[in-house]
C-alpha cells in the first residue's frame, strides 16, 4: 500500500493537553499516517490548522527530532528566534536536545496543512511558555516542579 487514502482516515483533534492549555489547539485536525502505512520507527503526522490554531504549546523534546514539511496554505512558526513565514514548500528541523520551543501558528483566513515527523517519543517534553511537561516514563502531564497536573 504505497500510495495512502487520506480520505479513508478519520481526522481527529483530540489532544492530552490539561484544561485551559487545551483551547490553542482545538482548531488542529490531524491524521496519523505511520501506524495506517505500517510504519513504526517514527510517527507521520498529516496536520490542518484552522484560522487561530497553534500545532501545539511551544515546546522541545530531549530525544524526538521533528521535521515537519508545509503542503498548503501559510503559517508562522513561532520559536526562541522569533517568528518566521512558513508557506507551501518549507521545511523546518527541530534536532532533539536542542531547548528551542517551537510551534506553528495559523494567523491567516484560510487553512494551512503540513505534514510532521519525528520519533515515537519517549523522552521528556518541555514547554516553555507554561508550567507545564510530559513525562513518557510516568505517562502523564506534570508541573515543572514534577508535581501531577
Amino acid at each position: 500500500m504505497p500510495k495512502i487514502d487520506l480520505d479513508a482516515i478519520p481526522l481527529n483533534n483530540s489532544t492530552g493537553y490539561p484544561a485551559p492549555h487545551d483551547r490553542a489547539v482545538q482548531g488542529r485536525w490531524k491524521r496519523g499516517l505511520a501506524s495506517v502505512a505500517g510504519i513504526s520507527d517514527f510517527g507521520v503526522n498529516h496536520v490542518t490548522l484552522k484560522p487561530g490554531a497553534w500545532s501545539s504549546q511551544r515546546h522541545w523534546h530531549e530525544g524526538e527530532d521533528e521535521f515537519v514539511v508545509m503542503i498548503a496554505g501559510e503559517a508562522t512558526l513561532i520559536d526562541d528566534k522569533g517568528r518566521t513565514p512558513l508557506v507551501a514548500g518549507d521545511c523546518v528541523a527541530f534536532p532533539k536536545g536542542e531547548a528551542n520551543g517551537h510551534h506553528i501558528a495559523n494567523e491567516g483566513q484560510g487553512d494551512c496543512t503540513f505534514i510532521a515527523i519525528g520519533r515515537q517519543p519517549q523522552s521528556p517534553c518541555h514547554y516553555s511558555d507554561i508550567d507545564l511537561m510530559f513525562d513518557w516514563q510516568r505517562q502523564g502531564y506534570f508541573h515543572k516542579d514534577g508535581t501531577p497536573f
